[in-house]
């Protein structure tokens, strides 16, 4: 088999979504009984490599993770397992082989412009999920103080003006209701009509139902429309969540969320342009 090279191209100021590569070619001896036809790189993602993938008309995930992470991909299929079960559209894990993964492919589309259904939708979903993660023992922990600590000293030593705003960060402690997916961003959901799947758990640990929120009202801009967003949120999660949050709680939790994914953005792509869009 060819040799596969490691890439760091770039695609209008971004980096690419793959950063090791697969020929048509290798990618059917790794998996011979589905015959694959089109293999096509994405071009958003920093840290693992993903593939669409088509076998004729029918469409997968490509996967291969660019981390030392493997009791945590076992992990994450198993909870994809749960969740598939309990009846929230999420991919399943289809096989594997070689370091690369093959998952399923939701039906239908990013949202771009974000409506009012996009948010029912959303919030009945992880009110749904909560309630099933809770049941689900928790022994990882998502936010690590290494990582702070580390995209800290960057932010201070490059863009001082910026750790001034991110320095109390390193105060913040993050404590346990069960398993969240912690980035629930508009480009992590799938919407088919009103109906919404998540995608990518790789980074799901344990954390709070708040900050979860929180992160997903940071994603689907709930900041860009006052209260509206928050209010519609809470009224269609608080329904059917393991535990009711409140208003000034998730707000407060948003205020974090947001500067903790700034700070990772300045980390990442060594520069404030990325990390603009969530401080606005």
């Amino acid at each position: 088999m060819e040799r596969r090279k490691k890439t760091s191209r770039v695609c209008h100021g971004e980096l690419m979504g793959v950063k090791t590569t697969i020929t048509l070619k290798e990618l059917n001896r790794l998996f011979p009984s589905y015959g694959f036809t089109k293999l096509t790189p994405t071009v958003s993602g920093i840290i693992d490599t993903t593939y669409i993938v088509f076998a004729d008309t029918k469409g997968y995930i490509l996967k291969k993770y660019e981390r030392d992470i493997q009791h945590k991909i076992a992990l994450d299929i198993e909870l994809l397992d749960d969740l598939k079960s309990a009846g929230l559209n999420v991919p399943l894990c289809l096989d594997n082989n070689d370091g690369w993964y093959i998952y399923e492919k939701l039906e239908g589309k990013h949202p771009t412009s974000v409506k009012s259904y996009h948010i029912q939708a959303l919030a009945r979903f992880m009110a749904k999920m909560h309630k099933e993660t809770s049941k689900i023992k928790c022994t990882t922990n998502m936010l690590v103080e290494y990582e702070v600590t580390q995209a800290l000293k960057y932010v201070k030593e490059n863009f001082f003006g910026y750790y001034k705003r991110f320095e109390f960060l390193k105060n913040f402690t993050h404590n346990h209701d069960a398993i969240i997916h912690g980035d629930i961003f508009k480009d992590n959901t799938i919407f088919n009509g009103k109906k919404i799947g998540v995608i990518d758990f790789i980074d799901s640990s344990c954390g709070t139902f708040a900050y979860d929120v929180a992160v997903a009202l940071v994603g689907f801009d709930a900041r860009e429309r006052n209260d509206y967003f928050i209010n519609l949120f809470l009224k269609n999660y608080n329904q059917h969540a393991p535990k009711k949050l409140s208003k000034a709680l998730v707000k407060e939790k948003m205020r974090f969320a947001a500067n903790f994914f700034a700070l990772r953005r300045v980390n990442e792509y060594k520069n404030t342009k990325r990390a603009r869009e969530l401080l606005k």
